[in-house]
């Protein structure tokens, strides 16, 4: 399999199947704005034993250029220059009946440019006119000889264009038949003869009642000589449908024959659609970045039922946890989202694979940072001053259970039987309210929402219906059927929330926001079983970046863009009470700080003896011991020395993360991400020096920055593994490339 793409980056990338794996191996460089539009096609050349892969692109920097591969080789044979115009999209094909090349350019300028390759070189032969604003999609379409072509655009319309050999440049007609002007063009022969070819409108297709991005038709297969199945064509607008079009038998007029689609929810519509092979299946790909995929259910070929696809982030990813038991993880990222992604165990015995199980808040401002603080209970931060707490439904645990083949009273344990079934937003609201059984919807409020506004009171809430599952949710059901009840709101900060933490014993939580003043970077510790401020605690100039709590809840670590870490040590209370009071413990100042830059994150050791930092100065240090210290008599801070030598990783580091899980050999195992996208494991302990373990390669790597990297809780891979299995670890990573990757690491390999 081959594939040819194009992106803001500015260049083309040729790929190739090697391993089971598309790797790349050819870059086409000479664009110098971003690539929109790409096609291609193979052209016999009789001189070489390998054909030659003809490819057009079109940029926004106001060229479509024409290139030519030939084994390793690529040459820009053409650029076609459109003033200060733009070319939407581009589509080759071979004329009827003839090898040339026919290239079709749909422009911001409402015209179709034709252009044919004589001589080795593309020319103009005609302009098609017609629509109205720009044109989104062309696509060529051989059928019985004659040379379709489908274009669309922003009026709304989609027009089927026919071309075809034509005896002579002038035809008597009937005077009594009405016939579209034909727009008619020659081109000379190889023995210097001309043939003349006629382009007709056949057809206008309106149903679409917003922008027409993309047409595709329906790859044809031919059997015994002759075609599989009639044509078809597809199209995908912003009106949030995709049209399967396909002539009438008796008149051959183009009619609707299905639409799908979304329905409700906060989308924009569909960008993009293709068919299957063998034209059984519909992928369309929506305009804030889902995938949807119908496939065909009846004979009739009238019904279509929406299938489990691949989904995810359509922005950075900048925070991903574990739940306490290790069943699955929940992210939140800059596309205003929070996902849940757990294994989906299938009743065949079909191999385990992850997909997204829940989408618990969709929000109106970007997501930052999130802390579970239960099984099904988390706390959430964005880039407003407001943290959410948010339980699951019992909607989502009945789901998760049937998907995840984890029995419903192992989940449940006998607590929360009051769950509501499910949540659904208010009109002109953003926090998300219970639904309970009997279709009554109930809320909890702080005393600074209990009146509701007139204007909100005017509209009705959506009802929210709960779905049985018995596999992974559809895009649709992720939309409007998944969302978690909003519990609680906590007030407090005066800027954008930037990290939060819970402790181990579930009790308290810790939560900073951006600053640029002490009084702003302050850490706030709130009770989770009052939901109430307990302690503020001052010290950091600058925002604080991550903080973590020991293992044992006896420490708050806590690292900051001032280039200093905090250690923050919890008063002997028993752990279930929940207002412990923290002093500061030990800390860095300009004299003992070791890393000059930045310090982006840290983790505890499983033992909570040695804590790790993170730095942009390319530093890892472990310090420690920290439990058994009893320097803290006259409330003067301890001094904590780095314990390792200074790992410098040669890259900034913006993620670190210890497991709580150790080696074979008892080293400790840290995780390391990166930059540049890259994640290292390396092992340590007191008596030796670092080990580099393993590293990503570039298919497994990110593209950009690492944002988070966080261990399961104990050993296994979650779905898989019984408990007590102790061969694997598991690592989830999220990134500003919009990824989140679950790495499965054998013990034995370290």
């Amino acid at each position: 399999m081959e594939l040819i793409s194009g992106a803001s980056d500015k260049q083309l990338i040729f790929w190739k199947t090697q391993n089971a794996k598309l790797v790349h191996s050819i870059h086409f460089h000479g664009h110098t704005e971003a690539v929109c539009a790409v096609d291609a096609v193979y052209t016999r050349n009789e001189s070489a034993a390998e054909s030659n892969l003809l490819v057009v692109s079109a940029a926004s920097d106001s060229t479509v250029r024409i290139w030519s591969k030939q084994g390793t080789d690529v040459e820009c044979l053409q650029t076609l220059l459109f003033g200060n115009g733009f070319a939407m999209d581009v589509s080759l094909s071979f004329l009827p009946g003839s090898d040339m090349p026919v290239l079709a350019c749909g422009g911001d300028d409402c015209k179709i440019h034709l252009f044919v390759q004589q001589a080795g070189e593309f020319q103009k032969t005609l302009l098609l006119h017609g629509h109205e604003d720009w044109i989104r999609g062309v696509e060529w379409a051989l059928c019985d000889g004659e040379l379709f072509l489908a274009s669309c655009a922003q009026d709304c319309l989609i027009r089927i264009w026919k071309m075809h050999m034509t005896s002579s440049l002038v035809e008597i007609q009937d005077e009594d038949t009405v016939r579209l002007k034909d727009n008619v063009f020659s081109v000379k022969n190889s023995n210097g003869s001309d043939t003349s070819f006629a382009v007709t409108l056949d057809s206008v297709l309106a149903g679409h009642e917003n922008w027409v991005y993309a047409i595709h038709w329906q790859p044809s297969f031919l059997k015994d000589g002759r075609m599989e199945h009639p044509m078809k064509l597809l199209s995908a607008s912003m009106d949030k449908t995709v049209i399967l079009w396909a002539p009438e038998e008796e008149s051959g007029m183009w009619l609707e024959q299905v639409r799908i689609g979304e329905v409700g929810g906060n989308t924009l519509g569909f960008f993009d659609c293709h068919f299957s092979p063998d034209g059984s299946m519909i992928l369309a790909h929506a305009f804030h970045g889902a995938l949807h995929l119908w496939k065909q259910t009846s004979v009739s070929q009238r019904e279509w039922a929406p299938e489990v696809v691949i989904s995810g982030h359509f922005n950075a990813v900048q925070d991903v946890t574990w739940d306490p038991e290790g069943e699955f993880i929940i992210s939140v990222g800059s596309d205003q989202t929070t996902r849940i992604f757990a294994p989906w165990k299938r009743a065949n015995g079909e191999e385990v694979s992850w997909h997204e199980v829940a989408r618990p808040q969709v929000h109106g401002y970007d997501m930052q940072c999130l802390a579970m603080i239960g099984r099904f209970q988390f706390v959430s931060g964005a880039d407003e001053k407001v943290l959410r707490v948010f339980t699951a439904p019992r909607n989502f645990i009945e789901n998760f259970s049937t998907i995840s083949g984890i029995s419903l009273e192992k989940l449940l344990s006998g607590q929360m039987l009051d769950l509501p079934e499910g949540a659904t937003v208010p009109a002109l609201g953003l926090s998300n309210k219970a639904v309970f059984q009997a279709g009554e919807t109930t809320v909890q409020v702080s005393q600074q929402e209990e009146t509701l506004s007139d204007a909100s009171s005017q509209y009705h809430d959506s009802y929210f219906q709960p779905c049985s599952l018995t596999e992974p949710p559809t895009e649709d059901n992720l939309l409007q059927r998944t969302l978690w009840p909003e519990t609680q709101k906590l007030y407090g900060h005066g800027y954008e929330i930037f990290c939060v933490a819970c402790n181990n014993a579930k009790t308290v939580i810790a939560s900073a926001c951006k600053a640029s003043k002490k009084e702003h970077a302050a850490i706030i510790l709130w009770s989770t079983t009052t939901w109430k401020p307990l302690q503020s605690l001052s010290f950091h100039n600058l925002t604080v970046t991550q903080m973590s709590f020991s293992p044992n809840d006896k420490f708050l670590l806590a690292v900051s863009r001032d280039r200093k870490w905090t250690l923050w040590k919890c008063e002997d209370t028993s752990p279930s009470e929940s207002e412990a009071a923290f002093s500061l413990f030990a800390c860095t100042d300009k004299m003992t700080a070791m890393h000059g830059r930045i310090i982006w994150s840290c983790s505890w050791a499983p033992d909570s003896e040695y804590f790790v930092t993170g730095s942009r100065d390319k530093k890892v240090i472990i310090w420690g011991k920290c439990c058994s210290s009893e320097e803290n008599k006259e409330n003067e801070p301890c001094l904590i020395q780095p314990c390792s030598p200074v790992l410098d990783v040669g890259v900034s580091v913006t993620a670190v993360s210890a497991s709580p899980v150790l080696a074979l050999d008892g080293s400790y195992i840290i995780a390391v991400g990166t930059e540049c996208g890259k994640i290292y494991l390396y092992k340590w302990n007191p008596l030796s020096d670092w080990t580099k373990c393993a590293e990503t390669d570039d298919s497994q790597s990110h593209n950009l920055v690492v944002k988070r990297l966080c261990w399961r809780s104990r050993a296994g891979r979650a779905g898989r593994d019984p408990p007590g299995s102790s061969d694997w670890l598991q690592l989830a990573s999220c990134g500003a490339d919009f990824a989140v990757k679950i790495f499965n690491i054998r013990r034995d390999h370290l």
